[in-house]
């Protein structure tokens, strides 16, 4: 058993094989936390609970007059306003008189093997003999609203999910104003800081880490999606923490909507984490035996540092949250379009890219944005989902039958959630835009965004797609979303629950994307939001790979993929060979460079190879060759940043372990070379320390050494300069 009840003093321990999460129920009622951190075994952790008479600290009504209870001071599992706790709520409930208070106390458990589905969510899952769960149902005496506190245990991936159902149990409609996933309260003091990933558009996931300090570090978004801006994960950690020492707690919400991600410390040095729907713009009716289901939060502890607790993670994630075959299989090399010809391309364009793509070992072709409606550049077409014949006079059939003789898969972009001014759908069914009564809309990069909460346009969407995808024999959709949300209202619901919009349309998107993969289910998409602008843990449920930026510099690469490899599996990283000078940035860089970087995540080229010549088109098969024989390592193996990307000056290094720890790959970028430069030894990690390990130039050393005293590189000269160095166990 991994989750364990005691009846005679209320606890509930949750074992993983490295922590131990607890909580108990105190005399009121109160489900109180007691501890989150290195696993301790047969011990009542209630004790590190101490209740005081503090000032300003309100006391309910059953205290009886013992001024030390007061919701404002205790470790709450889940927290309420209006009942004294003035710290950050995870709910607001509005009962049916208009009064915003709920006071939970427990009434029941459930402990289960297995997990259960989340209603309408994205949600990590696994077998019976992998996860235990356990539901703790807490009620408000006065509403009756019940809130079932949802935990599972995934002990051998050092892993606690949580969320939380709300459910209505009486013949009166309230109103949820705030609904997070998760509360977690740290009573004890220790110097933390918190690690945020903070972003734009072609520049997102860059590390920023801020000590804890009195008040509140909050990260949002509230632009309908979680945003480059932002992102909704976060690690809390010892203020001396570093990549291999140091207690971390991981946080990471299932969720692809706007967010909310906060680190609170109180006036007595108690730490509150919480999580969830961005609770400013959100509002949810629950009408008598409704109930409303929160996104779910990854927890995941080490007491390593933050190289063992990302890869916890990537395995995790890769075992427990992405599905379909693509999960472990791995992701075709393919050739994108875009940056070849942009809009202006044809069947016969196309076909020349497809043979120079197969003779040089490309397994998949990508058509992206250009081919349906009048579409000839941004600003129309959008939800016009037929093919333009103009372009492509034999159809999307005949350009996929063609690339199917050629040995090539075939994939193909859609931006199925806007819609433009001028399309034909737009004027067919205006009232299916997002759009606000008598204001003027606001459009950007041309286009207005579809409601996706309503079942005509997701019934809609499904049925292009569909067609789409069956006549054309796809094995990929790029999915693709590029811009925010405004205008955000409904025709179907009435005024008072315009608040309900943002939640109903990522909703809306989960539930599409499902369709198609029930559908569909070897089918690979790539989630896509003007790159990285949706990379989250929900988008991973349906999407194994995410189009990390619009940004194919490679230099710029290296501090964006160093950024999302603190979260996210490397696997789930598109990343493609571009062409230089760099169409976003102006580098020139390196061949061997600009593959080396792209080598780590889901390679792929975004150039035109028909115009490489002879010399060029045999580095691009030998790269394909030996990303082929090196793509289990990079994709699935152990990953560890060996230097910090956002920081360095002269040199970038990383480096892949493959799972039985026989084969490394080592690789180094050189930022600014130096003249006359010290001796470069990087210590190495992940290594078997009693092993002995060889590199291609035949060189013999142990994996202790290689780690402890480092492997020395020659002189690196040049601008950008790549080196790869890979290592055999002897």
């Amino acid at each position: 058993m991994f989750i364990n009840y005691e009846d005679e003093d209320r606890t509930f321990t949750l074992q993983t094989k490295a922590s131990t999460y607890q909580m108990y129920v105190d005399p009121h009622g109160y489900l109180l936390h007691c501890y989150y951190g290195a696993k301790i075994e047969e011990q009542n952790l209630s004790y590190l609970i101490q209740q005081q008479d503090r000032g300003f600290a309100g006391n309910p009504p059953d205290a009886a007059g013992d001024r030390s209870l007061s919701p404002d001071t205790l470790p709450q599992e889940y927290s309420t306003f209006g009942v004294g706790d003035f710290r950050e709520s995870c709910l607001d409930l509005h009962n049916f008189h208009g009064g915003i208070a709920a006071d939970l106390r427990y009434v029941s458990h459930r402990i289960y093997k297995g997990k259960q589905k989340l209603q309408g969510l994205p949600a990590t899952f696994g077998a019976d003999s992998e996860v235990e769960s356990l539901e703790i149902d807490m009620k408000d005496g006065v509403s009756e609203v019940v809130v079932s506190l949802q935990y599972s245990v995934f002990p051998d991936d050092d892993v606690i999910t949580r969320s939380a159902r709300i459910v209505n149990t009486v013949r009166k409609t309230v109103e949820l104003s705030r609904a997070l996933s998760m509360c977690l309260d740290y009573q004890i003091p220790a110097k933390r800081d918190v690690i945020t990933f903070y972003g734009r558009h072609m520049g997102e996931r860059n590390l920023e880490r801020t000590p804890v300090r009195h008040g509140k570090i909050r990260v949002d978004s509230s632009r309908g999606a979680s945003s480059p801006h932002q992102n909704p994960f976060l690690i809390l950690c010892d203020h001396n923490a570093d990549e291999i020492q140091g207690e971390c707690f991981a946080f990471s919400l299932v969720y692809s909507g706007s967010f909310m991600a906060q680190v609170e410390l109180d006036q007595i040095d108690q730490l509150r984490v919480v999580m969830g729907i961005e609770p400013d713009r959100f509002s949810w009716e629950l009408t008598p035996g409704a109930c409303f289901q929160t996104p779910e939060v990854i927890c995941c502890y080490h007491s390593g540092g933050f190289d063992e607790l990302s890869n916890q993670l990537h395995r995790f994630q890769r075992k427990h949250l992405m599905r379909g075959p693509y999960a472990s299989r791995p992701c075709p090399i393919l050739v994108n379009n875009w940056e070849a010809t942009y809009f202006d391309f044809n069947t016969d364009k196309l076909l020349d890219l497809a043979q120079v793509a197969k003779e040089v070992g490309v397994e998949m072709l990508v058509l992206d944005d250009g081919w349906f409606g009048n579409r000839n550049d941004d600003t129309t077409s959008l939800g016009d989902w037929w093919v333009n014949t103009e372009k492509l006079p034999g159809g999307l059939t005949f350009l996929s039958e063609k690339l199917h003789e050629y040995g090539l898969k075939f994939g193909l972009w859609f931006e199925p959630e806007m819609v433009s001014p001028v399309s034909e759908l737009m004027q067919i069914h205006p009232e299916w835009c997002l759009q606000i009564p008598e204001r003027p809309g606001v459009t950007s990069r041309a286009q207005c965004v579809l409601n996706m909460g309503l079942s005509e346009v997701q019934n809609y969407l499904y049925d292009k797609m569909s067609e789409i995808i069956r006549g054309a024999n796809l094995s990929y959709v790029k999915w693709d979303m590029n811009r925010s949300i405004t205008d955000a209202y409904s025709w179907e619901l009435p005024i008072h629950r315009q608040g309900e919009v943002w939640h109903r349309y990522i909703l809306g998107v989960y539930a599409l994307m499902d369709r198609i993969l029930t559908e569909f289910p070897d089918l690979l998409i790539e989630s896509c939001a003007s790159g990285g602008g949706r990379y989250d843990a929900g988008m991973l449920y349906y999407s194994p790979q995410v189009w990390c930026s619009d940004n194919t510099d490679a230099i710029d690469r290296l501090k964006i993929q160093y950024g999302n490899s603190f979260g996210f599996p490397i696997k789930s990283v598109g990343s493609h060979v571009s062409v230089s000078p760099n169409h976003q940035t102006g580098r020139t860089v390196p061949f061997e460079t600009r593959a080396v970087v792209a080598m780590s995540g889901s390679f792929g080229y975004e150039m035109d190879l028909t115009k490489l010549n002879q010399k060029e088109r045999q580095i691009v098969r030998e790269q394909i060759l030996r990303f082929k024989d090196q793509r289990d390592v990079l994709q699935t193996g152990t990953y560890h940043r060996l230097t910090n990307a956002q920081t360095d000056r002269w040199f970038t290094a990383w480096m892949s372990v493959s799972q039985d720890r026989s084969r490394a790959i080592v690789n180094i970028v050189l930022l600014a070379p130096i003249p006359n430069a010290p001796i470069l030894a990087i210590k190495l990690r992940g290594l078997n320390p009693d092993a002995s390990y060889r590199d291609r130039s035949g060189n013999q050393y142990t994996g202790r050494a290689l780690m402890k005293a480092g492997l020395v590189v020659p002189p690196l000269y040049g601008d950008y300069t790549a080196v790869q160095v890979e290592l055999w166990q002897v």
